[in-house]
């Protein structure tokens, strides 16, 4: 078999259907739309979203989702039991001793303990914020707290 023995398949292909060339074709005069209307007309016809006159979905809903405040401060969180697991007693726990003990991810990011859990050592915690029961929590076990 050779490159010039190749062909589409019968009925494969079919010739473009070419309108508004005359009588002869088949499709000349109006061009298959008909006589009058919107839908003879040039850019004729009802554009997407249009339900019939009734007010569409996308006018219909919210504009905006709600609020997000563009000034929000996101926090690395970190629990008093993690602390109680990861550092023995009398450390000193601060952002790079969270990064160094893979507890959070970037040393950029505030980070601010929550009082989730049981701490039984005292640590000398110094963070950008704690909760209350955090802070009442480590004082308890003889630590401290400093916020940054």
């Amino acid at each position: 078999m050779q490159i010039h023995d190749l062909f589409p398949a019968p009925g494969s292909r079919k010739p473009r259907k070419r309108v508004g060339r005359g009588h002869g074709s088949g499709h000349g005069g109006t061009s298959g739309r008909g006589h009058n209307g919107q839908l003879s007309r040039a850019g004729g016809g009802k554009g997407p979203g249009f339900e019939g006159g009734q007010n569409p979905l996308h006018m219909r809903l919210p504009k905006l989702p709600g609020f997000k405040n563009r000034f929000r401060t996101e926090y690395a969180v970190v629990n008093v039991a993690r602390l109680d697991e990861r550092f023995s007693a009398g450390d000193v726990v601060d952002i790079d001793a969270l990064h160094a003990a893979g507890i959070v991810k970037s040393k950029t990011v505030p980070v601010k303990v929550l009082g989730d859990g049981e701490i039984t050592k005292a640590l000398t915690v110094k963070v950008d914020r704690a909760s209350g029961s955090a802070k009442s929590k480590i004082e308890a076990a003889g630590g401290t707290v400093e916020t940054l």
